[in-house]
């Protein structure tokens, strides 16, 4: 539906939908207003115009997220389209602001804030083309370097070493644009463009690598720091990161799978994952925690029960928790505070269906998000599920792949999920119905495709229907086969996919080499 827009944010549209004519008049628009044209400028894909606002920008800070945000001349959010056309003007439009001023008194802007752009799915700017986290990292970078061969080449004004602005953003990092991060962040000092990094990723990225750029990013300042999948990240390099690097104001951690594996634990590795304990309770702002695919049985107490703050975010799926690590996390003072959890990959109803709904109980006055996929949630055991979800009444999503429910009970779940008054997305197994007789779970990749899809069509119009029916057209539903859209790695797929066939070839190459030993 169109969103009202206010008589003002008309007059920019028109004012800003002539390039030439917006741009020859700039200087004679007042202050307050660059905020407003930018937004039109945004909404409009009008580059010049955009690289222009940026270069002649007044004001004292130009946070992205939210002037493209919510405003009152026209609510609709436009803080997630990355659009690649926008992006690009705005940042070399920030270049240019460097470069082309002649006097630095009338420079004021002292803060650039690019964290509030969100990276989704689907993208409603004409373009098409979207310009991700790893991108806007590169084109920073490349810009800041830029500008210092432009200064040691003495090609801009006198006094452009004497500007001084803040560039926020979360830096994501791979082994492609490693060594262009790095020159960035080093010559930092001597740039008119600071990159502060609020937010760091590393992806495919060399351990011995990952150790030195986390130290130019000033982790002092990091929010949070996300090393994923081919970070080779293991216990005893993670207490070397916490013994020689403190992160005070870290808020939000992710571990790559495989971090922990206590099944070859030593009283040396037992005393290194007290450690790493005790240094994560040094992180007081500490409030998300993602350990997925490790190897956790019976030591979740002993890692968070240092926390001093209450986890509110906690993914620990596929960590082969037990009896004992449930009934910490049902107890703990984190349960009534966690407003994500994630506890895929555990058989909840054989293993500790009791105290799982007693976790679930005292989270649910917060809860928001819910993930149990792969969790052996069977027909028999909707109506408790029923009875567990039932009082959280903030749930906004609700993801359940990979469990063995009939077309039945999923109806009959749906009619109950109908009542979650702020529910807005759910992900929902192929029925059980739809997939041969006999299959069973959790489904390998190689048969995950293998169901009656028309089958699957009709079943999902007849949720959709229940859903219609209630009034609940807000409710998005759908079975993304392959897991969540994850836009990080969406953009990097084509280098991981790389770096996968190497490793095979790699490990290929190791056996034919010993079976050639052998023989």
């Amino acid at each position: 539906k169109a969103t009202m827009k206010s008589l003002r944010f008309l007059s920019a549209e028109a004012f800003v939908s002539n390039a030439e004519f917006a741009r020859k008049n700039l200087g004679s628009v007042a202050h307050n207003l660059f905020p407003l044209l930018f937004k039109a400028s945004y909404l409009l894909e009008q580059r010049e115009v955009i690289h222009d606002l940026v270069e002649n920008w007044p004001l004292v800070d130009l946070n992205v997220g939210k002037l493209l945000g919510t405003t009152v001349d026209y609510q609709e959010d436009l803080s997630h389209r990355t659009c690649s056309v926008c992006l690009k003007s705005c940042l070399t439009g920030l270049r240019d602001y460097v470069l082309n001023h002649p006097s630095p008194c009338a420079k004021r802007l002292k803060v650039v804030d690019l964290t509030g752009i969100k990276d989704v799915e689907v993208q409603f700017c004409q373009c098409k083309k979207t310009m991700g986290r790893w991108a806007r990292t590169e084109l920073l970078s490349k810009l800041c370097l830029e500008l210092l061969v432009r200064l040691q080449q003495a090609q801009c004004k006198p006094h452009t070493s004497e500007i001084s602005i803040d560039v926020l953003i979360d830096l994501f990092v791979t082994e492609r644009n490693y060594e262009l991060v790095v020159q960035a962040l080093l010559q930092k000092c001597y740039c008119p463009l600071k990159i502060c990094c609020v937010a760091f990723r590393a992806d495919n990225l060399a351990l011995q690598k990952f150790f030195y750029i986390i130290k130019l990013t000033e982790p002092s300042l990091l929010r949070k720091l996300e090393v994923v999948h081919n970070v080779r990240l293991e216990m005893e390099h993670l207490e070397i990161l916490f013994n020689s690097i403190h992160f005070p104001l870290l808020m939000s951690l992710t571990l790559p799978a495989r971090t922990f594996n206590v099944q070859r634990l030593t009283a040396a590795n037992e005393l290194m994952l007290s450690t790493i304990g005790e240094k994560m309770g040094e992180m007081t702002q500490l409030t998300e925690l993602s350990l997925a695919f490790s190897i956790l049985t019976g030591r979740i107490q002993k890692l968070l029960s240092p926390l001093k703050t209450p986890l509110k975010m906690l993914d620990v799926s596929n960590c082969s928790l037990n009896h004992a690590d449930m009934a910490y996390l049902a107890n703990s003072f984190h349960s009534n505070h966690l407003e994500v959890l994630d506890l895929s990959g555990h058989n909840i109803p054989e293993l500790y269906p009791s105290t799982f709904f007693k976790l679930l109980s005292h989270s649910s006055p917060v809860l928001r998000s819910l993930i149990l996929e792969d969790c052996n949630i069977q027909d028999t055991h909707v109506n408790m599920l029923i009875v567990g979800l039932s009082p959280c009444q903030k749930l906004q999503e609700f993801k359940f792949l990979g469990n063995p429910l009939s077309s039945q009970a999923l109806k009959h779940l749906f009619t109950f999920l109908c009542g979650l008054p702020v529910l807005k997305n759910v992900e929902f197994p192929v029925p059980m119905d739809c997939y041969p007789i006999g299959i069973t779970y959790p489904i390998d990749d190689a048969s995950l495709c293998r169901f009656d899809h028309q089958k699957y069509e009709n079943i999902a119009e007849e949720l959709n229907l229940i859903l219609l029916q209630a009034n609940r057209e807000d409710v998005k539903a759908s079975t993304p086969l392959f897991g969540s859209y994850d836009a990080a790695v969406q953009e990097t797929n084509d280098e991981l996919g790389a770096y996968l066939i190497k490793s095979f070839k790699e490990t290929l190459e190791k056996f034919t080499a010993s079976l050639s030993k052998l023989s």
